[in-house]
């Protein structure tokens, strides 16, 4: 989501008259950490002219950066761990006329197969056919991540991008916070996170840990917390696309240099681009952003790990490609992350669909987990 702001400030800029100038600050800084993604192919220079859309990769790694090591105490002093697990992992899809946006997470204990890749030191790691999907970034990085969601979901990745444990840090502070709820209290001491019930705003190293946090939630897996993290996006997108942000220069340029300076980007995704994606969204409601789940089944051989869905994958996809409102007809379960917000008790009406486009929403497989951004929910915290 830093990614939006980049392109926010591009955008706001270029109405004074200096976006030149702006964009070349902001391309020197991005140009000293990008990666060359293998499976990209030539793209028009207008991204209005992507047939079916285009899909950006955003990956959270668990970097420890040297400036807030010292918030995460004995997490950071393991450094063969620190910077090699893709924990985080969006495929965000923006579809063409009518623009929509959707977001699917792929499960971190996912078991899927990999392709060969080559990391940091010049190791060759072979194709596997069984491997946890936060392995990916430690076999080969940005690209080994990208390889993989590619091959696991049939979509191309078009950018990519990669954000560590100080950008999320750094956004949330910069927009002032992100506010969220909380059915009962979280209770986490593995990140120190202890949360009383209620709606409260988060900001700093409390809204990382908030994003962090699983063993806080009824359930304790990384499924809950997934849940959980779509409920802080729902309400970061809710507060990003208001005037309060967008309406406030300051904050959407403190925004771009976030972006550039904590992330990992694909050599396509140049600050100008990454202006086009937000004149893209800038007009998408909240309604028309979807949060999914990459569903899956538990792992027979082990019960720490999932294995995916494909049958319910390929409907999701199928619906995404189909540029239609997505209906989540998931029933939430109590040992779920989160629980439906008080006066919220089923999903929201779908998206009205736009004229001219196909009519009618789809309904998910039950399988497929989500909410979209005007979903309100409440985190399902262990505490009592």
């Amino acid at each position: 989501m830093s990614l939006l702001g980049i392109a926010l400030a591009v955008v706001l800029v270029s109405t004074v008259g200096v976006v030149a100038f702006v964009a070349t600050q902001l391309a020197s800084t991005a140009a000293e950490n990008t990666v060359t993604l293998d499976d990209t192919a030539e793209l028009p220079p207008d991204i209005g002219a992507y047939e079916g859309g285009f899909n950006v990769l955003l990956v959270g790694i668990d970097k420890c950066e040297k400036d807030i090591a010292d918030l995460f105490g004995n997490r950071c002093d393991d450094k063969k761990q620190s910077g090699k697990l893709n924990d985080v992992n969006l495929l965000v899809h923006v579809s063409n006329d009518p623009r929509r946006v959707t977001v699917v997470s792929f499960p971190r204990d996912m078991m899927v197969g990999q392709p060969e890749c080559t990391d940091d030191n010049g190791t060759v790691h072979r194709e596997t056919s069984r491997a946890a999907m936060n392995e990916a970034y430690g076999r080969g990085g940005l690209n080994c991540v990208a390889k993989t969601v590619s091959e696991l979901s049939g979509e191309q990745v078009t950018f990519a991008a990669s954000v560590t444990f100080g950008g999320v840090i750094e956004v949330t502070d910069a927009i002032g916070g992100v506010e969220v709820c909380l059915a009962s209290p979280i209770d986490d001491p593995l990140t120190g996170l202890h949360l009383p019930a209620g709606t409260r705003e988060l900001q700093g190293l409390e809204a990382l840990n908030f994003l962090r946090t699983r063993h806080g939630l009824v359930g304790g897996s990384d499924l809950s917390r997934i849940g959980n993290q779509q409920q802080y996006m729902s309400s970061l997108v809710r507060k990003l696309t208001s005037a309060e942000v967008l309406g406030n220069v300051g904050t959407v340029l403190r925004l771009a240099s976030i972006g550039v300076k904590r992330s990992e980007l694909s050599d396509k995704l140049d600050p100008m681009r990454i202006a086009q994606i937000g004149l893209a969204i800038k007009d998408v409601p909240p309604a028309d952003y979807v949060f999914l789940q990459y569903p899956v089944f538990d792992d027979p051989s082990n019960s720490s790990k999932v294995v995916p869905d494909e049958a319910s994958a390929e409907e999701m996809w199928t619906a995404i490609a189909e540029n239609r409102p997505l209906e989540v007809t998931h029933k939430r379960g109590t040992q779920e992350g989160v629980v439906d917000a008080p006066g919220q008790t089923t999903a929201p009406t779908p998206p009205t669909p736009t004229p001219g486009a196909t009519d009618g929403a789809v309904a998910l497989p039950p399988n497929v987990k989500g909410q979209n951004a005007e979903t309100r929910t409440c985190s399902n915290g262990n505490g009592r």
